[in-house]
């Protein structure tokens, strides 16, 4: 690994990738498992839990990957859950009846202790700070 890697990987970034990787982990065994046991009943909700599951595996991807080859995919992944914390929390609070049941954006994440509210953010940030000491 080189030296930038290295740094991006250390510290905040090795907890920021960790966070990612749990994230990725929980939304992608709600999705399973309320895909298989009742799509029927919020077929909407559902089908957004399993992109959310599918954008954490990305960008938890793309984050630990070395070098910045992934970092435009990094970038891409963490704008996408911005937005659609944002654009999912807010309908899911204008719009309850829209979402028949919770996904992981819901509410801006509060069913995950508001982590997907703060993670793109977070995200977005090490991406800034990690490029700018590289380019230094």
């Amino acid at each position: 690994m080189d030296r930038v890697s290295e740094r991006r990987h250390a510290g905040i970034g090795r907890v920021l990738i960790a966070v990612y990787a749990v994230l990725a982990l929980a939304a992608t065994g709600r999705s399973f498992v309320q895909i298989v046991r009742s799509f029927e009943e919020a077929p909407l909700a559902y089908a957004l839990s399993a992109v959310a599951a599918v954008v954490y595996i990305l960008a938890t991807v793309a984050l630990a990957m070395p070098g910045d080859r992934w970092r435009p995919v990094a970038l891409a992944a963490v704008c996408f859950e911005l937005v659609g914390v944002v654009v999912v929390g807010a309908l899911s609070l204008t719009h309850p009846e829209l979402f028949a049941h919770d996904t992981v954006w819901s509410r801006f994440g509060m069913g995950y202790l508001f982590i997907p509210a703060v993670l793109p953010f977070l995200g977005l940030w090490w991406l800034r700070a990690s490029r700018t000491r590289t380019a230094a």
